[in-house]
C-alpha cells in the first residue's frame, strides 16, 4: 500500500512528494496480527476519510495505490528472500507469519478498501505480480493525474488490466487476489 501526498504546485520540486505504506497498517497487519484491538481498528477506519478530506480541502493532491499480489507470487517472494543474502534483510517474522493469515489479511484489505475509497481520495489498485508493470502503471497514472508543465495526458494512460480504480466490483469480480 503506498500514500501518495502532493502538494498544489506550478511544477513537482524536490520535496513534494510523500510516500507513506505504513499508515494503513492499522488497517491491515495490526489488526490481523493482533497488535491493535478491534475498537481501534474501527477508529482508525472512521478518521481515515475525513482526515483525507482535510488534507485535499488544505490543496494536497492526494494519490493512494494499493499494490495487489497474489498468494502465489508472495510465496515465491518470500522463498526468493530466504535464499538471497542480498534480499534477506527484508524478511521478518511478522512476513513468515503472515502467509498463514493470507485470508484474514484478504478480508483487512477489502474493508479497508471499501471504508477508506471516496471521491476526495479515490484508491486505484494495482495488481503487483509484476514489479515492472506495476512500477509503470504508477508512474503512468501519477503523470495523469498531477499537472505539470508539457504534460501530456494521452501519452500516460494506465493499462486496465494492470491498475484500477477501486470500486466493489473488484472484490466480488475476483480482480483482487484471494
Amino acid at each position: 500500500m503506498v500514500l501518495s501526498t502532493f502538494r498544489t504546485a506550478p511544477a513537482l520540486r524536490p520535496g513534494d512528494v510523500l510516500f507513506n505504506r505504513s499508515w494503513y497498517n492499522r488497517a491491515g497487519v495490526e489488526r490481523v496480527m493482533g497488535y491493535c484491538t478491534r475498537k481501534q481498528t474501527e477508529a482508525f477506519l472512521q478518521a481515515v476519510p475525513e482526515f483525507e478530506r482535510m488534507l485535499v480541502r488544505s490543496g494536497i493532491i492526494l494519490l493512494k495505490y494499493y499494490l495487489d499480489v497474489s498468494k502465489r507470487e508472495q510465496a515465491a517472494r518470500l522463498r526468493e528472500r530466504r535464499s538471497d543474502p542480498l534480499k534477506q534483510w527484508k524478511l521478518s517474522p511478522v512476513d513468515e507469519a503472515a502467509r498463514a493469515h493470507w485470508g484474514d489479511y484478504s478480508s483487512a484489505r477489502d474493508a479497508m478498501l471499501t471504508r477508506t475509497h471516496h471521491p476526495d481520495a479515490p484508491w486505484t489498485v494495482v495488481r503487483a505480480d509484476c514489479k515492472h508493470e506495476a512500477r509503470l502503471s504508477v508512474i503512468q497514472d501519477i503523470l495523469t493525474r498531477i499537472p505539470y508543465p508539457g504534460a501530456k495526458r494521452r501519452a500516460a494512460r494506465v493499462a486496465p488490466d494492470v491498475a484500477r480504480r477501486f470500486n466493489l466490483k473488484l472484490i466480488s469480480s475476483g480482480w483482487l487476489a484471494r
